[in-house]
């Protein structure tokens, strides 16, 4: 995926889409525009047939010129019904089928991408490029092939049927030519700005909302309904702005030909009309002429906004360029070594790292047994957290070593060294998907014997009959429909049936009440036997049975050893241990 997008990314705009996307589709396509090519040369004939219906059918009185002629205009709009209706079902099929690649590939690589990316792109943002970005430019290309084959082909047949009745008409038409090109230029630079500028503002709106929707209740605790209001209603009377912007430059080359074309037809009638009065062309001639070039109006209209679509569809592409030419920052072994296939023993050396210019592990070393479980316990920002992302490589040491099992995480494949991990988070993240399909995680080889296991070992079991549909009821968005203690149930079932040898669970009880909390435990402890564990608690009362308990503060290791060992030493620990005997007291 990644080596897709960097060969598409170098590529001139349209090469890109062709390259990419649109040559697989080239058969089909081929057939599109030999349609839109027969729909388009249909004009010039339905053009061609003005002169015998004027000379033969309205002055000669010809019978057989009026079957003629009526017969050949109904032949030509049977053959534009039929190419017509075909052209336009061939390019959805090819559309969709391009959209849909493009944003299965944009997202591909958007989840390919490491931390520092993410931080720096929020959701809204990228759910633009993946929606917004590449529906603007499916849009486009199909104009843009419309313009240049049935469009293209119906003004060069339209001037070849003028050019037939009398050349210097049509260069007499031609007079006002000269004054569009360079406003066009000068048009198209500032569409690609405004359109540019229109999909940013459409990304901050994308961003704004997902923002609102994921914190409905703080907002609604705050009464912070008007001031999101508020910025919401900036941020659309800047789209507003843009968008009128945009369309006035794209509107602007199609009203110059507009005017072109007013004075083509005031040089024609006074040039051509003459010639007429003096009964050097006939009536048919030149109604002939004036229906083929009153035909050419339509098409080159749409030709002249085609620049106007695309300069906007330019813009799309270039920031989803952006995106295909981000390369993820973490660096990966070319011949990657085994994982461990044992329970693994788990060993920081030295370990340096920080977000930005602001230092949060500060030369941490601290060795986890192989199959015990090791507690980090300390005040928010020691880097309690960080190690755990550290030791999946969401974010990178900047010195020091890890190991897992004896092998470096840096020589391991990403993939091999994350299945080695299970984690059980305080906030379980789960998708608006059905308890079953949360558990499984698109894995179809579990058996009902199996399931049926660890929905029990996982107490989940306890609150199905609760439920309306059981294990296919909804969790809602983002868990809303359970409870903190069944979505931690779940979060734990689902570790449970992912059976790695490594547990993290960071503060996967502080949330819960009693009863919850105590559930959830023993449903922990099941979790983390015969694997080597690492927790992250702030009660200390949860973590007393640890083998290990690891006292971090700001950034290094204070202290380690047992419960009983850390309270006889004093220090750090027996503080933070007194200090919330001391909160339970007054509770």
């Amino acid at each position: 995926m990644r080596s897709m997008a960097r060969e598409k990314s170098t590529l001139p705009l349209f090469g890109w889409l062709w390259r990419g996307y649109l040559r697989a589709h080239w058969r089909w396509l081929l057939l599109a525009l030999v349609l839109m090519s027969v729909e388009g040369g249909a004009l010039a004939l339905f053009a061609s047939t003005m002169e015998p219906m004027f000379d033969d059918v309205f002055v000669s009185k010809s019978e057989v010129a009026m079957w003629g002629v009526g017969l050949t205009m109904l032949g030509v709009f049977c053959i534009r019904a039929v190419t017509g209706m075909g052209q336009k079902i061939v390019m959805t099929r090819i559309s969709e089928r391009t959209a849909a690649a493009m944003r299965l590939d944009l997202l591909s690589h958007i989840m390919a991408l490491d931390g520092p990316f993410h931080q720096a792109h929020p959701p809204g943002y990228l759910i633009e490029r993946v929606q917004g970005d590449v529906e603007g430019i499916n849009k486009v290309w199909r104009s843009l092939v419309t313009g240049l084959s049935r469009d293209l082909v119906s003004v060069v047949a339209l001037f070849a049927v003028a050019l037939s009745v009398d050349w210097r008409w049509t260069l007499v038409a031609l007079v006002g030519v000269p004054l569009i090109v360079a406003p066009s230029f000068l048009i198209q630079g500032y569409v690609r700005r405004m359109a540019r500028a229109s999909r940013e503002v459409a990304g901050r709106m994308s961003t704004r909302l997902d923002e609102v929707f994921h914190g409905i209740n703080p907002i609604k605790l705050n009464a912070l309904e008007r001031h999101q209001s508020d910025r919401y209603a900036a941020l659309t009377q800047t789209r507003v702005r843009t968008e009128v912007r945009t369309v006035m430059g794209q509107a602007a080359i199609p009203a110059l030909i507009d005017v072109m074309v007013g004075l083509g037809f005031l040089a024609v009638m006074v040039y051509g009309g003459r010639e007429i009065i003096d009964g050097t062309k006939t009536i048919g001639e030149f109604m002939a002429f004036f229906t083929a070039m009153s035909l050419t109006f339509e098409p080159m209209r749409r030709l002249g906004n085609i620049s106007g679509l695309w300069q906007a569809a330019a813009a799309s592409i270039e920031r989803m360029k952006e995106i295909f030419d981000a390369r993820p920052s973490m660096t990966v072994a070319a011949t990657p070594a085994p994982a461990p296939t044992q329970t693994p023993e788990i060993i920081l050396r030295d370990v340096h790292l920080a977000y930005d210019d602001l230092p949060v592990l500060k030369g941490t070393s601290f060795t986890a047994e192989a199959g015990k479980t090791t507690a980090l316990v300390g005040a928010s920002g020691a880097g309690k957290s960080t190690v755990f992302n550290l030791l999946t490589r969401l974010v990178e040491a900047t010195s020091g070593e890890v190991r897992i099992g004896g092998v470096p995480i840096t020589d391991m494949a990403l993939t091999d060294l994350r299945g080695l991990f299970s984690t059980v988070t305080q906030d379980a993240l789960l998708f608006d998907e059905t308890l079953r399909d949360n558990i499984l995680l698109g894995n179809t080889d579990i058996s009902d014997a199996r399931l049926t296991e660890v929905l029990e070992a996982a107490h989940v079991a306890d609150f199905l009959p609760q439920l309306s549909h059981g294990l296919d009821t909804p969790a809602g968005p983002r868990g809303s429909a359970l409870s903190g203690g069944q979505r931690q149930r779940v979060a734990i079932a689902r570790a449970l049936l992912r059976d790695t040898p490594v547990l993290l669970l960071d503060e996967a009880t502080s949330a819960l009440d009693t009863k919850s909390e105590a559930l959830v435990q023993g449903a922990l402890e099941r979790l983390s036997q015969g694997r080597t564990t690492l927790v992250i608690a702030h009660r200390l009362s949860t973590i007393r049975g640890a083998d290990k308990i690891v006292v971090m503060d700001q950034g290094r290791v204070a202290d380690q050893g047992t419960h009983d060992e850390l309270l006889a030493r004093g220090g750090l620990y027996a503080d933070l241990h007194a200090m919330q005997f001391r909160e339970k007291e007054a509770t």
